[in-house]
């Protein structure tokens, strides 16, 4: 029970960016970016990238054997975000999804280390 809670936290944290490939008005909020600029295409094409983070997480809550690659792509978003913000000298604008991804940490490391090492 404890997994699949965690795999719809995981899922839930990635849902409002994916909600923004279909309500593009969101990544000017999330992100700070116009829709007249050329970012914007980007952010909207990574927003549609957070589908596949949503729907492996979802996918995972009910099928363990998805669990394993869910897990790692829920950790190349996660950590990888983590990363590049650190790199780029933590953004303002951008320290609310650090923030989110931060809490979600001990959700991924427990279903990763469940999906990876425990069975």
């Amino acid at each position: 029970m404890l997994d699949r809670i965690a795999w719809v936290i995981l899922g839930v944290i990635h849902l409002s960016p994916f909600v923004a490939f279909f309500v593009p008005s969101l990544i000017t909020r999330l992100y700070g970016v116009a829709p007249d600029d050329a970012n914007f295409a980007l952010l909207q094409h990574r927003a549609a990238l957070f589908g596949i983070v949503v729907i492996a997480c979802i996918w995972a809550t009910f099928d363990p054997s998805i669990r394993k690659l869910a897990a790692v792509v829920a950790a190349l978003s996660m950590i990888s975000f983590l990363v590049i913000y650190g790199i780029h000298g933590q953004p303002v604008a951008l320290r609310s999804i650090a923030v989110a991804d931060m809490i979600g940490l001990p959700f991924l490391a427990y279903v990763s280390w469940k999906a990876l090492f425990a069975n």
